[in-house]
């Protein structure tokens, strides 16, 4: 599913003109960035949470000079699906075909 997609059909369901549907997913994106790129998280009840995930310092190998490198610490943003999500997700059976 494209972000198109989801206008139309937060617009079909809302019955929202599709362009301020637009403007207003495009404000969530735009102050959920934001926040997070301020150090800020994000929870949203029954659905989940946009937070900051921290990785360590890791050494990985050149493989083609046969040498390590060091691969410094990250900070990334990440979302963890809240428990009703997840338990919402897990009653469905699993689909035939798993688009991508």
């Amino acid at each position: 599913m494209t972000k198109q997609d989801v206008i139309n059909q937060v617009s079909e369901k809302t019955g929202v003109d599709p362009l301020l549907t637009r403007s207003v997913i495009e404000s969530f994106f735009t102050v959920v960035k934001e926040s997070l790129v301020e150090g800020e998280p994000i929870y949203i009840r029954t659905f989940g949470s946009f937070i900051l995930k921290q990785r360590a310092q890791k050494t990985a190998r050149n493989i083609s000079q046969n040498t390590a490198v060091t691969i410094p610490t990250q900070i990334i943003p990440s979302f963890k699906p809240g428990s009703e999500f997840t338990n919402q997700v897990r009653a469905q059976p699993m689909p035939a075909k798993i688009k991508k």
